[in-house]
């Protein structure tokens, strides 16, 4: 091909492109001014009429490339108007035949032998012609039926030299309407198709996927899992522009009358080919990137399997992309916004804004059923209102003007390894429709994407190596525990689980196992953050205690008298030691949310304003039933009313900052930390007893029959960011266990804050530093002014480190040992490190008077006991805010708080022991039991009784379930 002609074949693509765009751009402006809506459809169905007649017209002119493009798009009867369809479906059959002679000229040259030595029958009228090659049935001497291919003179130069036309059209439309951006993709297809013009290797792509799908030994082995059964015809020989194939007799895909006739069914001829497809991608990495329908054939003899043919174009995936891939899928079936995320991340799909939900949607669409051609335009229709509100999303997020956000890529990286799976999908959708069938895609491919991830989580401690997080053993006690914590998940009764420990203001147990998530196989880090559910009470009632602490409510104080909207309904005389008892009466207020709509949990306001107009059940302090989800809004109401700041800022200041857990504990999570997220499951041996256990103590609303109810839904609902990051102070808590059991190390010792988190603990505790911003509902002078004197945590730090301790409490005697490290022993050092504060120092032990309460009975007051006994219930189970956990003789021994599934923050307080439990298999406990019931033993201190009867449950026996 001269200059000259590549020169004209540029032009009239261009050319073409233009006309067309100007066509529909006109027919968009004078659409503005047309109010009949069947002569507007009448103009627009004119449009796509001459506009497919022409792309046709122009693409058997072309050959090339362009042909390839057109069978392509004759598949999507999904998405493009049916004139397109009815058109370009021409290109699926064949083209016009080259001539004879250059055909037999090829196959001599390249083989080296004439016609006669090669074939004893040589049919001239080819079976098929196609961009590249035509092929034609024929004989070998030695009496086998193949089909030869041979590739077409000169094809290399001018299907090159298309690429280079395709890239410039689609940076043109690219710039026209930044929306439609295709460049990803014409990139990958620019590196991939130059590849499908050397047979050779498509003999061999032909040999690989064959022996993948166990093509060749159907019979061999019938037990294999996903087994697929489709045809490939094997390789006979091949060169760079010929190859000989054996001869399978079919009949096309878009030959609905021989199907017919055969007795085909296409709905199950559809879905194997989809399983075909499924098996390529997700289990062998490696798959076909043109299944259109002229690349399959039906057999004629029964059972009629699918033939597939032609892979010139195959892909490659790395083991990394596939798992990513699989998760992708996963994620959107469970509605997981994390694990879909991270597979973003994974794949390197990096997108330029925060808004997993419209991510979550456009992935859902990706998988989504398919649709018969007759539906396209509903289909089409679809799309364009959903883009609009997506759309709409992203100028609302990222404050744009319309002129902006029409030129807005929110997609910042799209990898090259994605884009033929994205095609292959879209072929598979439009071999769907075209078919006349529907495909549910999840369904289909779900079995072979679980089976990707199934050997990297399953597999559990046993055979992998990985399952315990590899940090320092702080005691002889963690090296038995992490030895428990093997066993457990070598029965599957772990998924993910962090375990951190304190005894007399030392760390003795900080260790991580197991893995994020059901589909996520990454692994449990010291840093990784759990759902905690109820486990968050205690922190919202430690922030409650503190403003009374500081002299801005007190608890016999009424709470309308902070909040004068709650005293509605007869709540006038409900005081704040009522909400923190669970005696306010209102245990069953907004429980009703749960099946109502459970997203209105994650409306602030909204639960603040209905618990304010709530009605009590019962008289105020004569009855103690538990406050599941009343108890948040309750106290996050009074922490509000009697600050007069928000619930999130009072957090930060009250215990984040001074505990130094920056990063690991949010009562809300903000955008940024997904990457560290744990994704919730259930135990569903556990879970299928809960209906037969009866629970007086809760409210009627949240019994275990209730909870059965609801609870194959609240992982889904839980795993969601919308929900992760709403404001719950009852149940929407995400820590670490070290975040979680350093708050509790403080609690047991009044207040006192414990030295800093030993630096051996990787990554250090504190080191974040992602720390977000809230706004004040204070006027903007004052906050103005206190934007003055920000909280410098280096100075902090620095105060905490000159300051020396002047009632530094000893035990008596050790029941464990201390590791020793290279840095020596909590006991050995004194004050000579420093906490991070933001310049990268840190520091391991330092000794600190630092008390975050001034009440020296505090922890009265959490229990309920003392000269705080009168504020409570009799004999109950919670003391103000906390539960209260007794030894086997009955005695208060401690408090703390567990969350729905087992997440549990415990302290001793005699025993100064403090411990943070945190899962993502939710269960009756029995893990958190048997976890705390060792430590404890192991400690020579009381098991708490409630948590010693959780852990029968690992046994099998009937247990209580820890539900609050």
């Amino acid at each position: 091909m001269g200059w000259g002609n590549i020169y004209k074949r540029r032009m009239k693509v261009f050319g073409m492109a233009i006309l067309i765009y100007l066509d529909y751009k006109a027919l968009q402006q004078r659409g503005k001014w047309i109010h009949n809506k069947s002569k507007e459809a009448t103009l627009w169905q004119k449009a796509h009429e001459r506009n497919a007649k022409r792309v046709l017209e122009l693409m058997i002119e072309l050959e090339g490339l362009w042909v390839k493009l057109g069978q392509y798009l004759s598949t999507r009867a999904d998405v493009l108007p049916g004139a397109y369809i009815n058109l370009l479906k021409q290109l699926q059959d064949s083209l016009p035949p080259r001539p004879l002679e250059e055909v037999c000229c090829t196959i001599e040259k390249e083989l080296g032998k004439s016609m006669e030595d090669l074939f004893s029958e040589f049919v001239e009228v080819p079976l098929a012609t196609a961009s590249i090659a035509q092929v034609h049935r024929a004989t070998l001497q030695n009496g086998q039926e193949v089909v030869v291919k041979v590739q077409h003179e000169g094809v290399k130069r001018v299907i090159l030299e298309d690429l280079k036309n395709a890239k410039c059209i689609v940076e043109w439309i690219a710039w026209a309407e930044p929306q439609y951006d295709f460049n990803p993709m014409i990139d990958e297809w620019c590196r991939e198709a130059p590849k499908e013009l050397d047979f050779n290797i498509e003999a061999e792509n032909t040999r690989t996927v064959s022996r993948n799908l166990g093509c060749n030994n159907k019979n061999d082995d019938e037990s294999r899992v996903n087994q697929v059964d489709v045809l490939i015809p094997e390789v006979v020989q091949s060169t760079e522009k010929v190859m000989i194939l054996e001869y399978m007799d079919g009949v096309r895909l878009n030959d609905f009358e021989s199907l017919e006739a055969l007795g085909v069914d296409k709905q199950k001829l559809v879905e194997e080919i989809t399983r075909a497809y499924s098996h390529q991608i997700y289990v062998d990495g490696f798959f076909n990137g043109d299944p259109h329908p002229g690349n399959f054939l039906v057999s004629k003899q029964p059972p009629h399997r699918p033939i597939l043919l032609d892979f010139g174009l195959t892909k490659s995936l790395p083991s990394s992309t596939k798992q990513a891939l699989a998760k992708m899928l996963l994620a959107s079936a469970e509605g997981d916004h994390v694990a879909l995320l991270s597979a973003f991340a994974e794949m390197g799909l990096k997108l330029r804004m925060d808004l997993p939900e419209q991510a979550m949607e456009v992935t859902t669409i990706f998988f989504r059923n398919t649709t018969p051609a007759s539906e396209a335009s509903e289909t089409v229709k679809s799309f364009t209102e959903k883009r609009a509100k997506n759309m709409k999303a992203l100028q609302d997020k990222m404050n744009l003007s319309p002129k902006e956000v029409k030129r807005f890529n929110p997609v910042d990286a799209f990898p090259g390894d994605i884009v033929i799976f994205s095609r292959v999908l879209n072929l598979l959708r439009g071999l769907s429709s075209t078919m006349n069938v529907r495909i549910v895609y999840l369904d289909i491919m779900r079995p072979f994407a679980e089976s990707v991830l199934a050997g990297s989580i399953s597999k559990g401690p046993a055979v992998n190596a990985q399952w315990i997080h590899h940090t320092p053993v702080h005691s002889d006690v963690e090296a038995k525990l992490q030895k428990l914590l093997t066993e457990l998940g070598s029965a599957d009764k772990i998924l993910g689980i962090q375990v951190c420990a304190y005894k007399d203001g030392e760390v003795i147990i900080d260790t991580a196992a197991g893995v994020l998530g059901k589909f996520d196989p990454r692994p449990v880090q010291l840093d990784t953050l759990f759902p905690v559910f109820s486990a968050t009470k205690g922190i919202t009632a430690g922030m409650l205690h503190s403003l009374v602490d500081k002299g801005k409510l007190k608890l016999e104080e009424n709470i309308a008298n902070l909040w004068p909207e709650f005293s509605s309904n007869n709540k006038d005389q409900i005081k704040v030691h009522h909400a923190l008892n669970h005696t306010s009466g209102l245990h069953n207020a907004l429980g009703n949310l749960m099946t109502e709509n459970p997203l209105l949990v994650t409306d602030w306001n909204e639960c603040l304003h209905r618990i304010a107009m709530s009605t009590p059940e019962t008289e105020a302090g004569q009855q103690q039933l538990y406050h599941y989800l009343s108890f948040g809004w309750l106290c996050g109401g009074i922490i509000e009313h009697a600050s007069g700041r928000k619930f999130k800022e009072i957090l930060e200041e009250t215990f984040i900052h001074p505990l130094n857990i920056q990063g690991e504990l949010y009562i809300g999570i903000p955008p940024g930390v997904e990457d560290q997220l744990a994704t919730l499951t259930i135990d569903t041996d556990d879970i299928s007893k809960l209906p037969n256990i009866s629970r007086p103590e809760l409210p009627s609303s949240f019994q275990p029959s209730q909870i059965s109810q609801l609870i194959s839904t609240i992982p889904a609902m839980f795993n969601s960011l919308f929900v992760r990051r709403a404001i719950i102070p009852a149940a929407n808590g995400h820590c670490s266990a070290r975040a979680l059991a350093r708050y509790y190390a403080c609690l047991v010792d009044g207040g006192i804050i414990p030295a800093p988190h030993p630096s051996s603990s990787l990554p250090l505790l504190g080191s974040h530093t992602h720390i977000p911003k809230f706004s004040s509902v204070k006027s903007p002078k004052k906050e103005k002014a206190r934007k003055k004197k920000p909280l410098d945590v280096v100075s902090f730090c620095k105060t905490m480190i000159s300051e020396k301790v002047n009632n530094k409490r000893e035990s008596n005697g050790r029941d464990y040992n201390v590791v020793a490290t290279d840095e020596g022993t909590a006991s050995d050092q004194d004050d000579s490190t420093t906490v991070d504060g933001g310049d990268g120092v840190h520091t391991d032990q330092i000794k600190t008077d630092k008390k975050l309460f001034n009440n020296p009975r505090i922890c009265d007051a959490f229990m309920g006991v003392g000269e705080y006994e009168n504020l409570v219930y009799p004999d109950g189970q919670f003391g103000l805010g906390f539960k209260r956990f007794k030894s086997p003789d009955g005695s208060i021994i401690g408090f703390g708080h567990s969350g729905m599934g087992g997440s549990t923050g415990y302290c001793d307080i005699d025993n100064r022991f403090a411990i943070g439990i945190t899962v993502n298999k939710m269960s009756f406990g029995g893990v958190t039991g048997k976890v705390i019931q060792l430590v404890c033993t192991e400690l020579n201190i009381p098991v708490p009784m409630e948590l010693s009867l959780a852990s029968r449950s690992i046994e099998g026996e009937a247990s209580m379930p820890i539900i609050n």
